[in-house]
């Protein structure tokens, strides 16, 4: 895309796709994204409201379980308004600066997501292999000083990326390959020497993805440890039990990662609709499934929820 004096610059707006080759079922589509939106919303807008009302919740695990939520939420408004204009209302254009603020919030909040799940891992740790200072090493400010720490490290680490995108022409078009705006389909529009971003971009996720989930296997490897040497099998069971909803969501959220990933590595080749739908998925599918997991297998979630609904019947 060039400017009237030849030379390439950044659009007023670029285009946002659907997914391809479901032009005829965009009703359908549409349908399915307000669903997960509603259950990711309301889960943990519930789960909030929960841990908010209920004393007995008001205990570290389920204080990060409500940054969990929290998050969750900030993922889901992130990628809402561009996601129901391309497939409700059939609007494709957004912003070229709206479209780096949408960018910056989406992976901020991915990257925090595994902070997240890791200071979760470390509550998981300290609750099985030290009980009895669970009280004493996890306070409230601590806490409170963890989830600023992880939203301080998210933020500085993702504040580069909109000006590191800002500075580059976009000569390839003004085409993007979802319905949301992502670096990565950025750099794919974007012409100029984007090495810097790209190599940016690579510390970015070793610097959050891996070593958050290096030391989340790391707690796990010493919470298996401390739990093989308890005599009784059914303390072992119960012990492990109480970690059960955090693995869950520490695949939920991994998994989807993992296989982008991988297929963007071996299989180039892929029809594009296969990149769209794991990047779908990466996106709106742990924001979904985590208040479900945690209502389920929470036995304290699940009695506050059934405390809830019974007052709500009487």
């Amino acid at each position: 895309m060039l400017g009237l004096n030849g030379t390439p610059f950044q659009p007023a707006t670029l285009q946002l796709t659907g997914i391809p080759g479901m032009n005829t079922g965009q009703a359908w589509i549409a349908l399915i994204f307000c669903f997960l939106y509603f259950i990711s919303i309301a889960g943990n807008l519930s789960i909030l409201a929960l841990v908010i009302r209920e004393p007995p919740l008001h205990q570290p695990m389920y204080y990060f379980l409500s940054m969990l939520s929290l998050n969750d939420l900030g993922v889901s408004l992130s990628t809402l308004p561009t996601v129901l204009a391309t497939f409700c209302f059939n609007y494709r254009h957004v912003g070229f600066d709206a479209c780096l603020v949408q960018m910056f919030f989406i992976h901020t909040f991915s990257f925090m997501e595994s902070g997240i799940l890791l200071a979760m891992s470390f509550d998981r740790f300290v609750a099985i292999c030290d009980p009895l200072r669970y009280s004493t090493v996890l306070t409230n400010s601590r806490i409170l000083a963890m989830g600023l720490g992880i939203l301080a490290k998210s933020f500085t680490t993702l504040f580069p990326f909109p000006f590191l995108v800002k500075r580059l022409p976009f000569c390839k078009g003004n085409v993007l390959h979802h319905s949301y705006c992502l670096h990565p389909d950025l750099m794919k529009v974007a012409c100029g020497d984007i090495h810097v971003n790209n190599i940016y971009g690579l510390f970015v996720v070793i610097f959050t993805y891996g070593v958050d989930s290096v030391f989340i296997l790391l707690s796990y490897a010493l919470i298996l440890r401390a739990v093989l040497v308890i005599a009784s099998h059914e303390q072992r069971l119960k012990a492990l039990n109480t970690c059960i909803s955090h693995i869950c969501a520490v695949l939920a959220f991994y998994v989807p990662i993992i296989a982008v990933s991988m297929i963007h590595r071996f299989w180039k080749s892929a029809p594009a609709v296969v990149h769209v739908m794991m990047s779908n998925v990466y996106l709106f599918v742990p924001p979904m499934l985590n208040p479900i997991i945690y209502s389920v297998k929470t036995k304290e979630i699940r009695k506050g929820m059934l405390k809830v609904f019974h007052k709500s019947q009487t």
